[in-house]
């Protein structure tokens, strides 16, 4: 029998590739995995019901961060349903009910349909740019006419910083307002995890951010699936008692050990990981001049990413990303006017100077005119719940105008949706999700859509 996923995985690490994708780790050799492969017997404790072994190394990981910590071995997605479902908690503890929130409309589909299941109330904020579909520039003014505007005062906030363009707000400012108005502020901090370890920290948390979550595995030397939920040490206890019952809620019975032992490992490599950014950011800004002077377009203020607009070098973002595949170097994400490199510390000086070379090295082109589609906040016509529940059809996507959207239609990366559970497809959004190769949806049946 063929076992095409162990082939395929074992022919790109022997190509000796220079990744630029997550995870952190960048293919460097960790421990044999088979021996260390075990599960919950006695004396390895319980993820979910920390006492022991585990317990230890989250309270070694929340010193690092300066949080309550507790580990993931399903991603950044567990940690974004833990905090939605103790911010329902929460709203129920106080007596309001159903939890409202306010969101960043560049959300992750696991905030939307985790909503969605747990049946929270979603207004979204729109960006300063609405023809911006990854990125939403919340600024504080952003954030007080959306509390303003709002149909009700939500429980909390919901953002994404970094996005995946590299995009990071400005936390301060939107924590000190949502403060100000007795408001949870939460993070989908996924991309960021290093961004604690710089010299003036930009963790959300440090900047007064009640929770967030962030992917090790994305920027860190940890395998794939190794995430933190962090609690800030300003919340109140319910939310570090109920916490491990909310991961447990969605989380696996049987979580990876190996995962949890690539995060325990990770926390003396971050004990000197200040040092280590220090040395490695100057390499990489200095890459970014490089390039720029060099006449690439470059995007976002994140650090460790690399966000090139590749239409003015006459490049499509899929056709740039093939080329550099062609040179040995794999970019994170890529669609038609963009491609992401993710950068960490484990990369080399042979891997950075090889994907400068590969940059150099690509043809100069005219520029490619054209742009994404306007994006035109849809409009919602039953709860995302209700949509999500209801009896429903796949249908291609020029046919779908008109119908209500049953289910996020969107792939990973960027999970980003451009219509959401509940809210009617419209001419603009068939635009938007042709623009950016979707070629069918599930919308709600006619008999449901119409029904009263």
């Amino acid at each position: 029998m063929n076992t095409p996923i162990n082939d395929l995985i074992l022919s790109y690490a022997g190509s000796s590739p220079a990744r630029f994708h997550m995870p952190g780790h960048k293919g460097r050799p960790l421990p044999g995995a088979e021996a260390c492969d075990i599960t919950e017997f006695d004396g390895a404790d319980e993820l979910y019901r920390a006492r022991g072994v585990i317990a230890e190394s989250e309270e070694n990981a929340g010193r690092l961060f300066g949080c309550r910590t507790f580990y993931s071995a399903e991603g950044s997605s567990l940690c974004i349903r833990a905090m939605l479902y103790l911010t329902a908690m929460d709203a129920a503890a106080k007596g309001r009910g159903r939890a409202r929130i306010l969101a960043g409309r560049n959300a992750h589909k696991t905030f939307i349909n985790t909503a969605a299941m747990l049946g929270i109330d979603v207004d979204w904020i729109r960006p300063e740019n609405e023809g911006s579909l990854f990125s939403c520039g919340v600024t504080a003014q952003t954030l007080e006419a959306a509390l303003s505007s709002a149909p009700y005062k939500p429980d909390a906030v919901y953002l994404t910083s970094p996005d995946y363009l590299g995009n990071i707000l400005d936390v301060s400012p939107l924590s000190e307002l949502c403060a100000g108005n007795g408001i949870l502020l939460l993070v989908d901090c996924a991309h960021g995890a290093y961004l604690r370890f710089l010299t003036r920290s930009l963790y959300p948390t440090d900047l007064g951010a009640d929770m967030c979550c962030s992917s090790a595995h994305k920027t860190l030397p940890v395998l794939t699936g190794g995430a933190y939920l962090h609690l800030s040490p300003r919340l109140p206890g319910f939310f570090a008692r109920r916490a491990e019952e909310a991961m447990a809620f969605f989380g696996s019975t049987s979580p990876s050990y190996l995962i949890l032992r690539s995060l325990d490992l990770a926390n003396p490599y971050l004990e000197t990981f200040s040092d280590r950014l220090a040395a490695f950011l100057p390499r990489a800004e200095s890459l970014k001049k490089r390039l720029a002077q060099a006449g690439w377009t470059l995007a976002g203020d994140e650090p460790m990413k690399l966000t090139v607009l590749t239409k003015p070098r006459g490049y499509t973002g899929s056709e740039l990303a093939a080329y550099m595949k062609s040179r040995g170097v794999i970019c994170e994400f890529y669609d038609p006017d963009t491609a992401v490199f993710m950068l960490s510390c484990q990369n080399s000086g042979e891997e950075l100077s090889r994907l400068e070379s590969a940059f150099l090295s690509a043809e100069e082109r005219p520029p490619l005119s054209g742009s994404p589609p306007r994006f035109i906040l849809p409009e919602r016509a039953m709860s995302a719940r209700e949509a999500l529940f209801s009896d429903s059809e796949t249908l291609p996507v020029r046919s779908c105008l008109g119908r209500v959207l049953s289910s996020a239609c969107v792939s990973c990366p960027p999970a980003v949706p451009i219509v959401t559970c509940g809210e009617i497809i419209g001419e603009n959004s068939i635009e938007c999700l042709e623009y950016y190769g979707t070629e069918e949806c599930r919308v709600v049946s006619r008999a449901a859509q119409n029904s009263p």
